[in-house]
């Protein structure tokens, strides 16, 4: 008897072979159509560059009110120490800008590139990583620039009242935007359980019995991003951390319960077999 052929669900890879050079130049040809298009989105965005600064600046308004309210005569502001600075900084932004804006373009290209070597299923594993991290990263992204009027609020706090506080503008937009990156790539990584527990490295009971370092990791991660006195902060961010902890374990025992379920329609029993 011939051996039954492969189910159609699992995919076959690309019969199309490639010799190193041709890959190389495929790689060369979609590097420069993303290099091409992050330099279009780039003159576009560095044109919308003063409202972005006007809003990325709005924590610093927020300190600056509430330490008039409190009666402080300091003020605290934005200064750029050098003459080209304000070019710099409005051309980090628009890079920055244009480098979220054309992911949908780079990503699409980085998934033509690897596309023919996956398989109907890994193609289908990739989709769902990619629709679940977007969100998962610009929530992140989102609660960091929450907390940001606390931290410098916090740290403000520690400036006599009749002190000025004047933050070098480029300084001010990296703490701001490493902050948002941080944090957002930190709400992605429960994702790469559910990734691991797909490729068969860790089960979902092996994830969720880890749970009582996850918590101490969160929290560890929670108290160094955010100031040690700013306690609301931290235990929302390390709440929000081990919840995203938890969905991950418990999406793996699913995934966990459909292969097992899987395996037993596949393999009977050998109860079943006939005796010989």
């Amino acid at each position: 008897m011939t051996a039954d052929p492969q189910p159609a669900e699992e995919g076959t890879r690309n019969d199309k072979r490639m010799t190193l050079w041709e890959h190389l130049r495929e790689l060369r040809r979609r590097v420069m159509i993303c290099a091409a298009v992050l330099l279009v989105f780039a003159i576009a965005a560095f044109i919308v560059t003063k409202p972005v600064l006007e809003f990325i600046t709005l924590p610093l308004e927020l300190v600056k009110a509430s330490r008039e309210a409190a009666g402080a005569t300091g003020t605290t502001s934005i200064v750029l120490s050098t003459v080209t600075g304000p070019f710099d900084l409005r051309m980090k932004i628009a890079f920055t800008m244009a480098f979220f804006a054309s992911a949908p373009v780079w990503l699409w290209q980085i998934w033509a590139f690897i596309m023919p070597a996956m398989t109907r299923r890994e193609k289908g594993y990739t989709i769902g990583f990619t629709a679940a991290a977007i969100p998962l990263f610009f929530g992140g992204c989102a609660v960091a620039f929450w907390i940001t009027p606390h931290i410098i609020e916090l740290m403000a706090s520690f400036l006599p009242e009749q002190f000025d506080a004047l933050y070098d503008g480029v300084s001010y937009y990296d703490f701001v935007f490493k902050l948002m990156l941080i944090i957002g790539i930190s709400f992605v990584l429960p994702l790469f359980l559910v990734a691991l527990n797909l490729a068969g490295v860790m089960s979902g009971r092996t994830i969720l019995k880890g749970w009582r370092w996850a918590v101490i990791i969160a929290t560890v991660f929670s108290a160094i991003t955010t100031p040690a006195a700013d306690i609301t902060s931290m235990l929302m961010l390390a709440g929000i951390l081990v919840v995203l902890y938890f969905a991950a374990a418990t999406l793996s025992l699913l995934f966990d319960r459909r292969k097992r379920k899987r395996e037993a329609a596949i393999l009977p029993p050998a109860a079943a077999e006939p005796a010989t």
